[in-house]
C-alpha cells in the first residue's frame, strides 16, 4: 500500500525531521510517525540531495517509501520468504484501473454519491451495508484498490489465489469478493486466510507498541535476538484462528522447553546415533527385519511415522502449516521416549540394524518436515 493518506503523513513526517536536521522551522504533522527510522531517512535525504529542498518536495515521500520497502524485502529474505512479484497500489491509479473499476460498477448501478463521498452499493449484492469507496476528503478507502488488485489477479489467470490477511480484514474482504462477483468474476478459487494478531512477551509482560510513536519491534529485531528459524517456527506453530503470544524468553531458551531447539536437538541426536553406528560397522541396512521392533515405544514411534503423509494432505487441503509443526513435536517426543528406553547400538547386530533403520526413518521425516516449514536441520548442536 503506497498510496493514500498514510503515505502522505509519512512523507510529511520525514520532511519535518529533515528541516529539524538543518535547523529550520518545521511543523510536525498531527498523527505523524515519530520513530528513529524517520530521522534516519531524513538524514539520508540530506546527505543525498543537500539542504535546499522545499517542504512539499515529493522526494520526502518517495525516498521514505523506497527505504522502508527495501528493509521489508531484506527482512523477508532473511526469513526465507521470497516473492516473484510485488505490486504497488499506485499502479492501479496510474494505469486507470481504479477509474475503470468505478465505471464498470457504476454501469451496474452499484456506485452512488452521498454526503460528498462515493459509495459502493454493497447491499444490492447481498452485503449488510453499503461501503465508502472514496471519502468526502477525496481519499480512497482500502476496499477500492483492493478490489482493483483482485480483479487484476483474476485476469492474470491463476487457478488458485491465496490471500493471507490479518484479522482486521474480516469485514472488508467479503465486500471485495461481492464487487468482483457483481462484475461477473468467479471467486470460488480465491482462498482467504485470516490470521489473528501476535503479542510479544518479555519477562511475562506484554510489549506495548505504537507505529505512530515509533515504539515497535521489527522482524529484524526478532531475528537478531533469536534466529530466523525460531521466528519462522513460532509464527507457524499456531493455527491462524489462534492468538499467538510470542514469548521472547522462551524463543531464546536453549533447552527442550524451546520447541525449535527440541526438534533440532532430536535431529542432531539421530545424526550422532547413525554416525556412531557407522563407526562400529553397523551400517544402515534397508533390508532389516521389522519384526525385531516389538518394544512398545518402537511401535508408538512407527505409528507416528505412518501419520506423516496424512498430516501433509491435511495441511495442504487447509493451507495451514501448524499441523506439520504439531506433528513434528509429537514425533520428536516419541523419539526421545524410544531413545530413553531402547538402546540403538547393542551387541545384537540384527536388532541394532533394525533400530538404526527406524531412527533413520525418523531422521528422513524430521528433515522433510523441517524443510517444508523452512527450518534448518543441523547435524550437530
Amino acid at each position: 500500500n503506497d498510496a493514500g493518506q498514510q503515505m502522505e503523513i509519512l512523507g510529511e513526517s520525514v520532511s519535518a525531521r529533515y528541516f529539524e536536521l538543518i535547523d529550520k522551522e518545521y511543523e510536525f504533522p498531527k498523527d505523524g510517525y515519530q520513530g528513529e527510522y524517520i530521522i534516519d531517512i531524513a538524514q539520508n535525504i540530506l546527505e543525498k540531495f543537500g539542504n535546499n529542498i522545499s517542504k512539499r518536495d515529493p522526494r520526502f515521500r518517495t525516498n521514505a517509501e523506497k527505504s522502508i520497502f527495501e528493509k521489508i524485502k531484506s527482512s523477508l529474505d532473511k526469513l526465507g520468504i521470497n516473492f516473484d512479484q510485488f505490486t504497488n497500489e499506485k499502479t492501479f491509479y496510474k494505469t486507470g484501473a481504479i477509474e475503470q473499476l468505478l465505471a464498470d460498477l457504476k454501469s451496474k448501478d452499484l456506485i452512488y454519491e452521498k454526503d460528498g463521498a462515493t459509495w459502493f452499493q454493497a447491499t444490492a449484492v447481498g452485503r449488510k451495508q453499503d461501503r465508502v469507496y472514496i471519502k468526502s476528503s477525496g481519499q480512497p478507502t482500502y476496499r477500492l484498490p483492493d478490489t482493483a488488485y483482485h480483479r487484476d489477479k483474476i485476469n492474470r489467470g491463476f487457478d488458485l489465489i491465496v490471500n493471507v490477511f490479518g484479522a482486521d480484514h474480516t469485514d472488508s474482504y467479503p465486500d471485495v469478493l461481492a464487487a468482483l462477483a457483481a462484475l461477473g468474476f468467479k471467486t470460488d478459487h480465491i482462498r482467504i486466510l485470516l490470521y489473528q494478531f501476535v503479542t510479544l512477551l518479555r519477562g511475562g509482560e506484554k510489549i506495548k507498541m505504537s507505529t505512530r510513536k515509533g515504539d515497535f519491534v521489527t522482524l529484524d529485531n526478532l531475528m537478531n535476538e533469536t534466529s530466523p528459524d525460531v521466528v519462522r517456527y513460532f509464527f507457524i506453530m499456531r493455527s491462524m484462528n489462534s492468538h499467538l503470544d510470542f514469548d521472547l524468553d522462551l524463543a531464546k531458551d536453549q533447552s527442550n522447553n524451546n520447541p525449535v531447539f527440541y526438534l533440532q536437538y532430536a535431529y542432531a541426536r539421530i545424526c550422532n546415533i547413525i554416525k556412531h553406528g557407522m563407526n562400529t560397522n553397523y551400517k544402515i541396512n534397508k533390508n532389516f527385519d521389522p519384526n525385531l521392533l516389538s518394544h512398545k515405544d518402537e511401535i508408538k514411534l512407527i505409528r507416528q511415522l505412518v501419520y506423516f503423509p496424512e498430516i501433509m494432505e491435511i495441511a495442504l487441503k487447509n493451507l495451514e502449516p501448524h499441523g506439520i509443526a504439531n506433528y513434528l513435536q509429537e514425533l520428536a517426543t516419541q523419539f526421545h521416549k524410544f531413545y530413553g528406553k531402547c538402546r540403538v547400538i547393542t551387541e545384537n547386530k540384527r536388532l541394532s540394524q533394525a533400530r538404526l533403520g527406524l531412527v533413520s526413518s525418523v531422521r528422513i521425516v524430521l528433515s522433510s518436515g523441517l524443510s517444508i516449514l523452512g527450518i534448518t536441520d543441523p547435524e550437530k548442536m
